[in-house]
């Protein structure tokens, strides 16, 4: 019996080529962290001699990991708990409520989409010194919630415009008003977009550091980027521990890495429960 040829499209070996390289990355910079730089020069792929342990101590201890990932753990999850409780409502009214301003104001958080952040860097910056906001976490939080409602808007607008209104004009005829329907039937079924949005929010705040290192002036406060920040000038002006960095390095990504999986399979399992409803 024949058997027929497996052709690949050109765009699923696109996708398998880009995640081949970001796994030969990812890979390439697991085992730099275990070794030393002679041997990260001669053998950029091969594997340590000595599992070197002691780049991953270094790292920790010399950077001040443990506060500074104590202070991103907590500032990213009050941006992403603070986002889904300004954005969520807000799209629900515009995706359901129609009114004059539900369009303009749709087309509003579309525009701020557009506009990037180091065009706002310095008035921001201005306002949160005024109110006392700089050089504090608080602060920081304020301007990260602020900076993600317009995507955060915008994502879950066409979310909620997808979901059945059957249901919600079953709850009026129950008596449930419109603060109840949101909460109670509506919001649940918009769980996989919820969880999407705070993946995308860990993601994006988790190693951000232009703002961070604008609000975020006191060493005491800093983040886990501008700790890698200060790990890697202390590299550069006390030797090339390349080990060392690249732990650093590790240390940072692979906890995302671990979120990103966890949290993706929620996507999946949400969805499958919506749509079983």
């Amino acid at each position: 019996m024949a058997t027929v040829p497996v052709r690949l499209r050109p765009g699923r070996l696109l996708v398998w080529l880009v995640v081949a390289f970001d796994l030969l990355v990812l890979l390439w910079l697991v085992l730099s962290s275990f070794k030393t730089a002679r041997e990260i020069f001669a053998g950029p792929f091969g594997l340590p001699a000595d599992w070197r342990l002691d780049n991953w101590a270094r790292a920790w201890e010399v950077s001040e990991f443990g506060p500074a990932i104590l202070r991103t753990v907590a500032v990213v999850a009050a941006t992403a708990l603070g986002t889904v409780l300004i954005a969520a409502p807000a799209a629900y009214a515009l995706s359901r409520f129609t009114t004059r301003t539900s369009g303009p104001l749709t087309s509003l958080f579309a525009m701020g989409l557009g506009v990037p952040v180091q065009a706002i860097m310095l008035p921001l910056f201005v306002a949160m010194s005024q109110l006392g906001l700089v050089n504090s976490l608080g602060g920081l939080i304020i301007v990260y919630v602020a900076t993600s409602i317009p995507f955060a808007v915008f994502f879950l607008t066409a979310f909620f415009r997808s979901l059945p209104g059957d249901l919600e004009e079953a709850a009026a005829i129950d008596g449930a008003g419109p603060l109840r329907t949101f909460w109670q039937i509506m919001l649940p079924l918009a769980r996989s977009g919820l969880v999407t949005l705070v993946i995308l929010n860990v993601i994006g705040h988790w190693s951000e550091g232009l703002l961070s290192l604008i609000f975020l002036q006191d060493p005491t406060q800093q983040t886990l980027p501008l700790a890698l920040l200060n790990f890697m000038t202390r590299v550069q002006y006390s030797g090339a521990d390349w080990g060392g960095l690249f732990a650093a390095i590790a240390i940072v990504i692979l906890p995302l890495l671990l979120v990103y999986i966890w949290l993706g399979r929620r996507i999946i399992e949400g969805m499958t429960l919506g749509s079983g409803k």
